[in-house]
């Protein structure tokens, strides 16, 4: 693939609700990785550690860290992430594991809370945007 402008490449994470929502788990466009909201899931798409902040944060950067490994790009080339909790009062759990993740690279940031998400179980879903300055193959 080439980095230019315009040219963009689907990676698919394998979930089958991809296909039903016409969603891929990240999209590269030229330098621009753009990784979709991703959840704690395991291979059946069940909830992994249900209720657990930490655990599911853990679980949820490292497939978004496969994404964009897959995309050509890795947790250095991340400038944004957002985070969105179910109950705000355990923030700092989320906020711990994603500082293990991302204390030396320290991208934008954002955290809110939201009402629910797609299962009760899940307490946490994450975005992130990476931005890669070399070109692919590098």
């Amino acid at each position: 693939m080439s980095d230019a402008p315009g040219s963009r490449r689907n990676i698919s994470g394998g979930a089958p609700w991809e296909s039903i929502a016409g969603y891929s788990r990240a999209v590269r466009v030229g330098p621009h990785v753009h990784v979709a909201g991703t959840t704690a899931v395991d291979g059946n798409g069940d909830p992994v550690a249900p209720g657990d902040v930490a655990v599911q944060t853990r679980h949820a950067l490292e497939t978004i860290r496969r994404a964009l490994e897959s995309a050509g790009a890795s947790l250095g080339d991340v400038v944004r992430t957002r985070m969105y909790v179910t109950d705000m009062d355990r923030w700092e759990d989320a906020a711990r594991v994603h500082g293990e993740f991302f204390g030396d690279i320290r991208p934008a940031s954002t955290l809110v809370e939201v009402s629910r998400l797609i299962d009760p179980d899940l307490v946490i879903e994450i975005e992130a945007d990476a931005w890669i300055e070399r070109p692919e193959g590098i």
